[in-house]
This record gives structure tokens, C-alpha cells and sequence, in this order.
């Protein structure tokens, strides 16, 4: 016994000295990792199980990383597996790095510990020792919250809120049964929390997005958005702009993002939430997980859509043969090769890409209140930018009801207004705010009574109509103290869509959302402009299209325009000042614009633009550099 445990140390200090310290990306702009549950990892003691396993997987994927798992429901990997599967991997020059999920029993309801139990405190500590004393880094996947109402934690949590107490409770878990567990057992480890992708109810569970990134050295994102139509209902969009809120909470400590095929209708929505992941610039990308990447390529994973050409996921593109381990040309036969095509594609021109920016929503820690809203923001093609601290360098900002949570929030508003800049409230931030201090920048407030729209007026021209009715708040003004920019009708009746009030040198406007928050998606394209010219005054593009079209900018005038729709689109991506083509990074060509004129007000000229004309494929993207 004593030889097996002093062989099992010496490879443990023998970690630094691996391959893993030398492993070069297979991939010019990111790292792959794959995620290895406790289920598979234990299984790792047989090489007979994992290397056909293995070679499958990384034939059809270059993968630079694992994340071996060492705990998931109550399910302890025995050391003598663990220090194999290690060796296994970094004997193919695969870095290896510990997981640790924290559940009881996950099929249970998510069951997590119970962190005011004091047997399953010493639990958790235990499997962190464990796990430390093996890796260098270390990464818990998104179970470290709790959900547990037992009468220990009844009673800890006296007369505080169900998210007053969580959030406590859990950044002192953070603390003494993860961080300082791990670092005297290794000093040298990197402990990395992996958040999910239900950011704004995060506080419910004790997700503490106030006081965690600043305990652990890293931040990882679950951005997997599965099918919005599925329960969680998250917006395409999110599985970029997750990573950047998360990116903005610990500035370039964000690991990477996390996607698993969970909920997929059709194989391209898996790829499409790897590529929206690597547009927000991750530097890394972790697949989730071992088993999954087993799931056999299906006819029915191909979409109607898919038979037209030039698709950005091209499923007669990523069928073709690829060269096993002995050079022989075979066939895919995992969804790990629909990640691996992706990223192949991908990896072309994300190097040519700048830093991501976007319209900054200011969301104060622990809020609620229009959830999710500027993920359909994005939907509508208003690139977004979501940060925790209020940004008083910006021309405009944009509030939802959020915002509410910062007590002094209509003295920041002030602020910005004084000095000359915009600011963009929501119907839901207005009403949350209009008898608490907002009345003292301008006379609006909304009812209780709604209204059911379909036609519209964006400034001046024709009146423009929505497929079908919406219903929407109606907002109350005074005529002359503000005025509609955009508007609503019903019969002669009508209510603002788009609300201006000025206020010193400033202008507050007001954006009504529809009491079914993917109406916005409905709306005229004329109107989504006029929406987008407020919010994107600095922005080298404007892009002119219907909702489920998005537009991602880079500060090197470099742009990204996506379809999420399952037809055909025309757009027309407005320019700026100073530019007149564009050049397509994947394809070469050149796209010359055309002029086009603008109706600005009956009293004035029309201005002149240049703008793209763009064909979008189903699901699909263009990327372009801007050009003089």
C-alpha cells in the first residue's frame, strides 16, 4: 500500500513537468475543451473504455483541454482512476484540469448540499481537498448555489429574504469550503467558478455576482441558449452577450464560454451558439460534455433550410470525410464533428476581428425587472453591452426596470443629461420610477390601461404596419413639455412607441416595450431604425432589418451581421461617415454601397447615406471589414 500511495504522489508532482505545459492550440484563436462528468471519469481506469472513445471524439475535434471531474451526485472518482485518466490525456499532450459539481442528486430537481449543514459542509471540503491536490486548476460547474429550504436552513435564515440569506450564505461558502480549502492544499491552484446562463435570477439561488468574481481567480459562462421556444425561453443572442457581461464583472478573466447540445431541434442551432460564443471573443470554448459528444449525426439533425447554398452551417460541408488516426479518409459519425466544422470555419477570420462593443445597459447586482430585455434588444439588431457599474462616458445608455435597484439612479440620469449625453429608459423602468424622483426630468408616466397596435409612424412618411396586434402601455405626456418619435395607432387614437423629453442638454428617451417582449420583433423595420439611430449614435454601421437580426461591431470597424431566421433575408447595413464598401472576410469579395436618401422632417433637406445591400441565408452571418 505504502509503494502504490508514494507512485501516486510522484505523478501528482510530475503534473507541471507534462505535456500539458507545452500543448500548443490546434486552433489560431481559441482553445477547445471537453467536459468529463464523474460518470465518465470513472470509467477512465480502463484505457480498453476511453481511447476508442478518445479517438473518435478528437478525429472529428482538436481538443486542447479536459475538465476531469472528480465529483457529481454524491459520485467520487477513486484516486487511483483519477491519476490514470490524467496520464491518458496528457500523454496526448491534452492539458487536464479538475471539475467538481456540487450536487446531491441533479436528476432530483437540481438537488444541491445544504451549506447550513454542517455534514454536508465537511462533505464539500473534503472534495475539494481532494480534487486540489491533483490540479492545478480547478472548475465548479453550475451548481454551486443552493435551492434547499430544509428546516437547518429555515432556521438560519431568521427574518432575511430567501436572496438576502442565499447570497450570504453562499459567499462565505465560497470562502471557507472552496477557496481557502483548495489553496492549502495547493497554493498554486486556479479556482474558476462556471456560471450559467439564468444571470437575472441568479440571486434567488445565491449566485453572488457582486462578491464571487472578486473571491475566485477566474469566471467561466454558460452560454448554451438551446431553443428559445424550450422552458428556459433565452433569445439566440444571449450566448454572445452572456460572455460580455460576465467579461465586464472581472475584466479579461473569463475563462470561456460552455455549450452543450441540450434542447437542439436541428444541428445548426448547435453550431450557432459555439460561433456566438467565439464572436464575443472567448478565448476558450468547453464542450459539454464526453457522453454527449458520443450522440450519433442524425438525417433528421439536418433543417429544411440547410439545402440552400452558401448557409453558413453547411450540413454537406460537414459530412464529408475526415482522415482517422491512421490517415484514412471515413466519415463523421458524433456531433463532435458538427463543433469541430464550426470551429474550422470560424477560426478563418475571428483573428481579423477587433474588440466587441456594444450600447451599455447598466444592470446593478442582484436586479430584476423586464428579464432578459436586452437579449431581444439584440434580437432587433442593437449591438449590446450589459455592465454592473453605471458608464458616464457613453452618448447614451440604455435602463430597463433594473436599474430601479440603484437608489440613486435619477441623480445619474441628471448627470448624464447635464453633461450633454442621452440616456434611453424602458416603459417598465418609467413606470417603476415616475412617483420615485423621474418626474422631475419630465411629466410622463404610464397607465394601467393598454393598448392593441398594428400600424405605426417612425418621424415623418407613410404610416407602416405589423402583421398582427400587439399590446402595449400606454404612456401619458404632456404635449409640447415631450414628444413622440415614434408612434402607435389604433383607429385616430394613439400612444408612443418612442418618446423624446429634453432636459438640460440632454434627452431622456422613452421605449415603449410590448407586454410580449418579442413583439419587438414585429415591428416595422422603419421603427426598429429609428430605435437604432437613437441608440447607436457612434456606431460605424446601422443595420436596416426585421427582428431576428442581429449585428455584432468591433472597434476596428469590423462587423458581423446574423440571421436567426428560417428564410431568406434582405438588409441593408447603413454606414457611416467615411466608409462606402465593405469587404467580406470569408469570401474576399467586395461590396460597393449605394446611396440612399432620408426623410428627415418636413421642414428639412433629406440627408444622404451609403448603404449595403445584404442577402442573409437561413441561420446564417456575413462578416465584413468596413472600408473607405
Amino acid at each position: 500500500m505504502k509503494s502504490t500511495k508514494i507512485i501516486l504522489l510522484l505523478l501528482a508532482l510530475l503534473v507541471p513537468f507534462t505535456k500539458q505545459s507545452i500543448a500548443v492550440s490546434h486552433y489560431k484563436n481559441f482553445k477547445v475543451a471537453v467536459y468529463s462528468r464523474a460518470y465518465e471519469t470513472v470509467k477512465m481506469g480502463d484505457n480498453n473504455w476511453i481511447e476508442p472513445i478518445w479517438d473518435e471524439i478528437s478525429r472529428q475535434v482538436k481538443v486542447d483541454k479536459i475538465y476531469l471531474e472528480t465529483h457529481r451526485d454524491l459520485l467520487i472518482v477513486d484516486e487511483a482512476t483519477l491519476m490514470k485518466a490524467k496520464a491518458f490525456f496528457e500523454s496526448r499532450g491534452i492539458e487536464t484540469a479538475g471539475g467538481i459539481t456540487l450536487t446531491v442528486n441533479e436528476s432530483n430537481n437540481f438537488e444541491t448540499f445544504c451549506y447550513s449543514n454542517p455534514e454536508h459542509r465537511k462533505k464539500i471540503k473534503e472534495i475539494v481537498e481532494f480534487t486540489a491536490r491533483h490540479f492545478n486548476e480547478l472548475i465548479l460547474d453550475d451548481f454551486f448555489f443552493t435551492n434547499c429550504k430544509c428546516d437547518l436552513c429555515i432556521k438560519a435564515k431568521g427574518n432575511k429574504s430567501w436572496s438576502e440569506f442565499r447570497l450570504e450564505l453562499m459567499t462565505k461558502a465560497a470562502k471557507e469550503l472552496i477557496i481557502e480549502p483548495a489553496k492549502a492544499v495547493n497554493p498554486s491552484i486556479k479556482v474558476v467558478i462556471k456560471y450559467p446562463n439564468w444571470y437575472d435570477h441568479f440571486q434567488g439561488c445565491g449566485f453572488n455576482l457582486e462578491t464571487e468574481p472578486k473571491l475566485f481567480d477566474g469566471l467561466y459562462t454558460g452560454t448554451e441558449t438551446r431553443d428559445p421556444s424550450s422552458n428556459q425561453h433565452l433569445q439566440p443572442y444571449e450566448g454572445y452577450l452572456i460572455y460580455r457581461y460576465f467579461n465586464n464583472l472581472k475584466p479579461d478573466k473569463n475563462g470561456g464560454g460552455w455549450v452543450d447540445p441540450g434542447g437542439l431541434t436541428f444541428m445548426d442551432r448547435y453550431a450557432e451558439q459555439l460561433w456566438l460564443t467565439m464572436f464575443a471573443k472567448a478565448p476558450e470554448i468547453t464542450l459539454f460534455d464526453l457522453r454527449q459528444l458520443q450522440r450519433p449525426l442524425l438525417k433528421t439533425d439536418r433543417a429544411a433550410w440547410q439545402n440552400l447554398e452558401s448557409c453558413s452551417f453547411n450540413y454537406d460541408e460537414l459530412m464529408k470525410p475526415i482522415a482517422d488516426k491512421n490517415g484514412k479518409m471515413v466519415q463523421p459519425t458524433t456531433i463532435a464533428r458538427a463543433a469541430g466544422y464550426t470551429f474550422e470555419t470560424i477560426d478563418q477570420f475571428l483573428g481579423l476581428l477587433g474588440k466587441p462593443i456594444g450600447v451599455k445597459s447598466y444592470k446593478p447586482f442582484h436586479s430584476q425587472g423586464e428579464d432578459f430585455l436586452p437579449n431581444y434588444m439584440g434580437m432587433i439588431g442593437v449591438p449590446m453591452d450589459i455592465v454592473p457599474v453605471f458608464p458616464e462616458n457613453e452618448p447614451i445608455v440604455f435602463l430597463t426596470e433594473q436599474a430601479k435597484y440603484d437608489e440613486e439612479i435619477v441623480s445619474k440620469i441628471k448627470k448624464q443629461l447635464v453633461s450633454g449625453k442621452d440616456v434611453m429608459v424602458t416603459s417598465g423602468f418609467l413606470k417603476a420610477m415616475q412617483d420615485k424622483g423621474l418626474g422631475d426630468i419630465a411629466d410622463l408616466s404610464v397607465s394601467d390601461a393598454k393598448a392593441s397596435v398594428k400600424e405605426f409612424l417612425a418621424g415623418w412618411g407613410p404610416h407602416l404596419f405589423s402583421d398582427h396586434e400587439m399590446l402595449i402601455p400606454q404612456i401619458k405626456y404632456l404635449t409640447n413639455d415631450s414628444w413622440e418619435v415614434v408612434s402607435a395607432f389604433d383607429g385616430t387614437n394613439g400612444w408612443p412607441i418612442v418618446h423624446r423629453a429634453n432636459y438640460s442638454k440632454g434627452k431622456l428617451y422613452v421605449l415603449t416595450i410590448p407586454d410580449n417582449v418579442t413583439d419587438l420583433y414585429q415591428l416595422p423595420v422603419e421603427v426598429l431604425s429609428k430605435i437604432k439611430e437613437i441608440l447607436t449614435p457612434n456606431m460605424p454601421v446601422l443595420l436596416e432589418g426585421p427582428g431576428y437580426t442581429s449585428l455584432f461591431v468591433y472597434d476596428n470597424n469590423t462587423v458581423i451581421v446574423e440571421s436567426f431566421a428560417s428564410e431568406n433575408r434582405k438588409v441593408k447595413l447603413r454606414l457611416a461617415e467615411g466608409f462606402s464598401t465593405a469587404k467580406n472576410l470569408v469570401t474576399g469579395l467586395e461590396i460597393v454601397g449605394e446611396k440612399k436618401e432620408y426623410i428627415q422632417g418636413r421642414r428639412q433637406p433629406p440627408i444622404v447615406k451609403t448603404v449595403l445591400n445584404l442577402e442573409l441565408k437561413p441561420h446564417s452571418y456575413i462578416v465584413l471589414q468596413l472600408e473607405k
